[in-house]
């Protein structure tokens, strides 16, 4: 009777044991999932940056070619001149800074894709692992729901006698 006090309190502290790792896996899931959410923001963000970005590109290379076209044609006088060939080296600068800043943003969208996989993985896995934790769960309520059957008849024959 004893032995089976002791079982049945060992199964006991087992499914306790195996629903707080259960609930314990199943918050680090919400954690990656919500870590998971932000990056995916960040891309968004960070496409958005190129788009704009892209954009900018479109409209300083419209300018240096417009600029460019004005110092061909040349009927201007030395300062004019001057004053567009200041224009051209501005919007160059302005087009370099905007290759840098295209460049930069995607490499971080390349890091941030890369972070993403890495956190899709552990939250597959994370998932797995919490499957599995919920299997040894539903596993121990059995053998706790048979060990119980077997003590109640074991008391009922007791009874009996």
């Amino acid at each position: 009777m004893e032995k089976i006090k002791e079982r049945l309190q060992s199964l006991r502290a087992e499914a306790d044991n195996a629903v707080a790792r259960a609930e314990e896996a199943e918050a680090k899931n919400k954690k990656y999932e919500q870590i998971l959410l932000e990056k995916e923001q960040e891309i968004t963000s960070l496409q958005h940056k190129i788009s704009v970005l892209d954009g900018d590109l479109e409209k300083a290379e419209g300018k240096l070619a417009d600029l460019k076209a004005a110092q061909e044609d040349g009927e201007q006088s030395k300062t004019a001149n001057e004053g567009l060939q200041r224009k051209i080296q501005l919007l160059e600068e302005e087009l370099d800074a905007a290759d840098k800043n295209l460049k930069e943003a995607m490499d971080k969208l390349r890091q941030v894709d890369v972070k993403a996989e890495h956190f899709e993985r552990q939250v597959t896995r994370l998932e797995q692992e919490r499957d599995q934790w919920e299997k040894k769960y539903e596993e121990a309520q059995e053998k706790y729901r048979e060990s119980k059957r077997e003590l109640d008849e074991l008391v009922a024959t007791m009874e009996g006698l």
